[in-house]
């Protein structure tokens, strides 16, 4: 097979003709957003006058036809125009249930009167909806609302006044508008409207957070260990598509505390008996985090009850306290427990989020027979509020036509006996093959952090890993620069810095290429401040090996292992064959970037710490294999990405030009030889309402930084969102076909859906591009929010899927495009360099300078930054 690299005569044709169709086809649609810009950057304001997301070109046709079932329940409303009124409660109340239940009461002594026989619906906040006018358009009313009295246990009455206003009709027109095709803003309010009304009823005896509803009673919770228990329930949601409103449901598990007495959670979440042992201050840290805003209730000989928020913990023993005490109260019986249905918001550990997704991992038959059965028990056919709007819902699941595209055939290096492969079901192996472009390792050294582990065992390890590395087309020194240096896990910086000095001078100034680390299986911060060091501070490539794996060497561990090491040392595992023959669409015919940029924010309870924004770019072209990667820290939560582009004036050089797009095209240029005539930007982690925020932020950004480069260099570009969570599901239509399944039961690799449950105006698609391996499969969905390179369905489809398969990290093709993925690699892990340690004063320190702005992140050494040390 000819090398692409030496046919530049082809590739200069194969330019000149695609530049040219480029400037006749694709100049329109760019001018929305870069038209007038000669000497100066693109304007947002500019982008936000034009700004429409890329209508659906047409549907796909490549691939074998099949059809899959969705759980997508096809739904109408009969009803016209609703009506929108205003609600406000005196005395204001702050809590939602309580609010519900104001209004509920309002509704069971006022419907057959002053409601005019109307059966409302509330929100919770503010907004009551109404399928047709109420008899006024002001009315205040008094409500009394029965509620325990926290002084004595008893029930007493507490009076509000209501004051309901009409606000505005809640019009249908430009739902049905949509609906049949037309392209229309999506009617948020009155989609928001049916949502309420579908899952009214259900609310009244589920625990309600978002569009999810939870219970009990619904499936027996399951222990997950630590003091909490998984509650089984379901998401709901309404959505526009092409076959009509459809009901997208699917199941879902949370984690609940156990409504326990409190010390008997604290003793599960310390793991000991804590009524004869003292606790120590570990200990109290431990109990502070876990029970800080937990609502507990206190009762006194099984009746008399007051709830309480934790707000903090004494340091002081209970002997030692005094408590104003009620006549009635003895504090010897005097008891308290955690209040029932409250969700756990902080972190899971590792066993619990194991047990969590054991509880909550269904094969696709279980997982369609619970939706079914979901569907049954929600009975919207007899739902009152369904009746009074006029909604109808369908019991069955929608059959989607599909189609199953093809898997790339991928190339390897031609010294291996199997030169060529056409991956089968989604999955292959590096049996009988080698790595196309194999990297070169001379200098390595290996740290043995696992007091478990001999240096001889660790020796051992070393050199099969090596012969591994060899095996697969790698060449890599037989022996490291030193011996096997064995250290203590708290003392990883120190010992980096020894290895890494005592190779400089082994090797009279060269430096080490790569550092093999062997890790306790449980290493707390060590494998982040491990990261941390080598790509921060001594610019130094890892890869990081577990005990278990030492001691249990596995040759297909091993494949793995050596398919990252090459990466992260600049080689390539596999190329697309099509890209090596200039056969891609849309890629090929000329120089294209293929960009990947996520955000992955806190977790929850974590209310100081930054955001981090990941992007990654391909840095080879045709082969579109390699990408570099750049990581930055932004303001908490934040989901635009920040440092897209950046410019600051300077005193000495004027206005200065950088950011992360502008980086990365330049490192293109550097590595190819040639500036990017065509973007393609997958975008991951973007919910539905931030879609028209993030484009016009994110699209202006990318034009500002092409214009920095050069006035005129406006390339097209390709802007796609992929979502994973999305609540679609796709099952197969007979689960005994097992020509229509994958091992697990799961849908084909390469399924692709873009009909029917899909958006009625806008180009987007369902990809199932990996196999299953447990559980059941979630199909990527990307929205193509702008294309002006004007793509056809079957093109960025076909492009998807196929780039599937060139992840790095395994032998698989996996469910998100590559550079999506990497993308959240690189945000992972940068999140270890703002992190020294694992305690709350480090999180709180490293979020913010004391001027009040985020704290930048240690920048990544040159030599780390241009190879893909996140994988």
């Amino acid at each position: 097979m000819k090398d692409p690299k030496e046919d530049q005569e082809k590739s200069r044709r194969v330019v000149q003709k695609s530049m040219e169709l480029r400037r006749r086809g694709s100049s329109r649609r760019r001018n929305q957003c870069s038209k007038g810009v000669d000497s100066q950057l693109v304007s947002s304001s500019t982008c936000s006058k034009n700004l429409v997301f890329a209508a659906r070109p047409g549907y796909g046709h490549l691939g074998t036809k099949c059809v899959v079932k969705a759980n997508h329940f096809l739904a109408d409303i009969s009803a016209c125009d609703l009506s929108h009124y205003t609600v406000k409660i005196i005395p204001e109340v702050r809590c939602r249930k309580t609010s519900k239940a104001i209004i509920a009461e309002l509704v069971r002594v006022h419907k057959n009167t002053e409601l005019g026989m109307r059966l409302p619906v509330y929100d919770g906040g503010r907004n009551l909806y109404t399928a047709a006018m109420l008899p006024f358009t002001y009315k205040e009313f008094t409500i009394l609302l029965t509620e325990d009295d926290d002084s004595n246990g008893a029930a007493r009455e507490r009076e509000f006044k209501v004051v309901i206003k009409f606000a505005a009709r809640v019009s249908m027109h430009q739902l049905r508008e949509l609906l049949s095709g037309k392209q229309v803003d999506t009617p948020q309010e009155a989609l928001t409207v049916i949502d309420i009304v579908l899952r009214e009823l259900a609310a009244q005896s589920y625990v309600s957070i978002g569009r999810f509803l939870y219970s009990p009673d619904f499936r027996k919770p399951q222990q997950l260990s630590g003091g909490l228990e998984s509650w089984r329930g379901f998401y709901q949601s309404i959505r526009p598509t092409q076959m009509g409103l459809s009901l997208n449901i699917d199941m879902s598990s949370m984690a609940f505390i156990e409504p326990l007495p409190v010390i008997d959670f604290v003793a599960q979440i310390l793991g000991k008996d804590v009524h004869s042992k003292p606790l120590s201050d570990a200990d109290r840290v431990k109990i502070k985090k876990a029970l800080r805003g937990v609502k507990v209730e206190v009762t006194h000989r099984g009746s008399f009850r007051r709830k309480y928020r934790i707000s903090g913990l004494t340091s002081q023993p209970t002997r030692e306290l005094n408590f104003p005490l009620d006549e009635k109260m003895n504090m010897k019986s005097v008891a308290c427990k955690i209040v029932g249905g409250q969700r756990y918001t902080k972190g899971l550990n590792e066993k619990q989020i194991t047990s969590l997704l054991k509880v909550s991992c269904q094969r696709p038959r279980e997982q369609e027979t619970d939706i079914l059965q979901t569907i049954q028990e929600n009975d919207y056919e007899y739902n009152p509020y369904a009746k009074e709007f006029g909604i109808s819902v369908d019991s069955k699941l929608t059959s989607v036509d599909a189609r199953v595209l093809p898997a790339p055939w991928l190339k390897y290096h031609d010294t291996g006996r199997e030169k060529e492969y056409l991956p089968q079901v989604g999955q292959w192996n590096m049996m009988n093959k080698k790595v196309i472009n194999g990297s070169t390792v001379r200098y390595w050294a290996c740290i043995n952090f696992s007091r478990s582990v001999q240096e001889s065992t660790a020796r051992g390890f070393c050199q099969q890993l090596v012969q591994m590395c060899q095996i697969s087309g790698m060449e890599f020194s037989q022996d490291p620069v030193i011996p096997v240096y064995s250290a203590k896990p708290d003392l990883v910086k120190k010992a980096l810095k020894y290895v890494h000095s005592a190779s400089l001078d082994k090797l009279g100034g060269k430096e080490l290429e790569l550092l093999i680390a062997i890790l306790p299986d449980n290493n707390g911060s060590l494998y982040g401040d491990l990261k941390r060091i080598c790509e921060t501070d001594l610019g130094l490539i890892s890869q990081c090996c577990l005990t278990k794996h030492v001691f249990k060497i596995n040759r297909q561990y091993l494949a793995n292992v050596a398919l990252k090491i090459n990466v992260k040392m600049g080689g390539r595992n596999t190329v697309l064959l099509d890209a090596l023959s200039w056969r891609i669409p849309l890629v090929s015919d000329i120089p294209t970037i293929i960009f990947g940029a996520d955000v992955t924010h806190p977790e929850s309870g974590e209310d100081s710490c930054p955001s981090i924004a990941a992007v990654v770019a391909s840095q080879d072209w045709p082969e579109v294999t390699k990408y570099a990667g750049l990581v930055c820290a932004q303001p908490h939560r934040e989901e635009l990405i920040q440092d897209l582009f950046k410019c600051w004036k300077d005193p000495h050089h004027g206005v200065v030009y950088g950011g992360m797009i502008r980086e990365l095209l330049l490192s293109f240029k550097k590595a190819t030889g040639q500036k990017p005539l065509r973007i393609i930007f997958y975008r991951d982690g973007v919910s539905e309402g931030q879609f028209y925020q993030v484009l016009l932020y994110e699209l202006d950004a990318i034009r500002k930084a092409c214009a920095s480069l050069e006035p005129s260099y406006q390339p097209p570009v390709t802007f796609v969102v992929v979502q994973k969570r999305h609540h679609t599901r796709l099952f197969s239509s007979n689960h005994d076909d097992r020509n229509s399944t994958d091992k697990s039961g799961n849908i084909l690799p390469g399924t692709v859906v873009d009909s029917k449950i899909c958006h009625p105006t806008e180009f987007d698609f369902y990809l199932c591009s990996h196999a299953g391996i447990q559980g059941t499969s979630r199909p990527a969905h990307y929205h193509v929010l702008w294309d002006e390179n004007n793509f056809t369905a079957d093109e960025i489809q076909s492009l998807t899927n196929n780039l599937c398969y060139t992840y790095a990290r395994c032998t698989r093709s996996v469910s998100v495009v590559p550079p999506a993925y990497y993308a959240h690699l690189a945000a992972y892990r940068a999140r270890f360099y703002m992190e020294p340690g694992v305690t709350e004063i480090s999180k709180a320190r490293g979020a913010r300078s004391k001027d009040g702005s985020v704290r930048p992140l240690p920048a990544l050494k040159e030599k780390v930054k241009n190879v893909m040390f996140y994988c």
